[in-house]
């Protein structure tokens, strides 16, 4: 469902779409047209293929749930050469579609949630998307714009405070590290150092796993970016910002295939 929603942005940037598991064609069928899936779900009820790419989960105990895949996604280009995997080794946990575009793809976040005027730059708040489930990992982004003549220290300077995005961990909520662009060399004339910098804008990203127990319902991410701003003169206090995001987490559907068609 996921997927379909993030359809239109994929097809946008002309990627195509498919998706593959071990359910019959009577299954897959029953579930896309309960849940307006457009795109192909392909059948593969012995799990050939999913043996095939070594995606097996044999940690499943053998019965009807046997012969799932590892969830995972495969990125491929145009001549079929996979560029990029997203897999995780649970089962219930798994990248979205949305989390890749961002990350992938450099695709603006889909939900906004705030514009924070700071003093010596404006971070814009963002998230992969508004609503997720327990499971999934959501991709938080703070776009940075610095104000003209100003610069930030990226992570690895030495003497001076580099840029820290940090999202507060919980029970209900698991942390990934933070992503940073690539920062540029800048030589301070002043004080004769060359170090690794930020200017005009530049995006940070933080992915968190919703736990499997969180229960339907508003979900408020909380953290804080620090960072310490100089220009060509001077290094300014060094400033925390606090940040949050409020996602709405959704039950999943459990409703099963009609019991005719299911796995026995």
């Amino acid at each position: 469902m996921e997927l379909e929603q993030s359809l239109p942005e994929l097809t946008k940037r002309g990627l195509g779409l498919a998706a593959i598991s071990y359910d019959s064609p009577a299954i897959l069928k029953s579930f896309a047209d309960r849940r307006g899936i457009t795109f192909p779900l392909l059948s593969d009820p012995e799990s050939k293929i999913i043996r095939a790419f070594g995606l097996l989960n044999e940690t499943v105990p053998k019965g009807p749930f046997f012969g799932i895949p590892y969830p995972g996604t495969f990125v491929l280009d145009g001549q079929g050469a996979v560029v990029a995997t997203y897999f995780e080794d649970d089962y219930a946990e798994r990248y979205t579609a949305a989390d890749i575009l961002v990350k992938q793809f450099g695709a603006a976040a889909g939900a906004a949630h705030a514009t924070i005027e700071a003093k010596h730059l404006t971070l814009g708040l963002s998230a992969g998307s508004a609503v997720a489930h327990s499971g999934q990992r959501v991709v938080l982004t703070v776009d940075v714009e610095l104000k003209p003549g100003l610069h930030v220290y990226a992570p690895g300077v030495e003497g001076y405070i580099p840029v820290d995005l940090a999202v507060q961990g919980s029970a209900d909520l698991a942390v990934h590290p933070a992503v940073y662009p690539a920062s540029k060399m800048m030589h301070l004339a002043a004080i004769d150092e060359t170090v690794p910098v930020y200017t005009d804008s530049f995006r940070v990203l933080r992915e968190v796993t919703i736990g499997k127990k969180v229960k339907p319902g508003e979900l408020v991410v909380e953290g804080g970016f620090r960072y310490q701003a100089c220009d060509e003169k001077k290094c300014y206090i060094p400033e925390t910002v606090p940040l949050k995001w409020t996602l709405r987490v959704e039950a999943h559907d459990m409703e099963r295939a009609p019991a005719e068609i299911r796995h026995k």
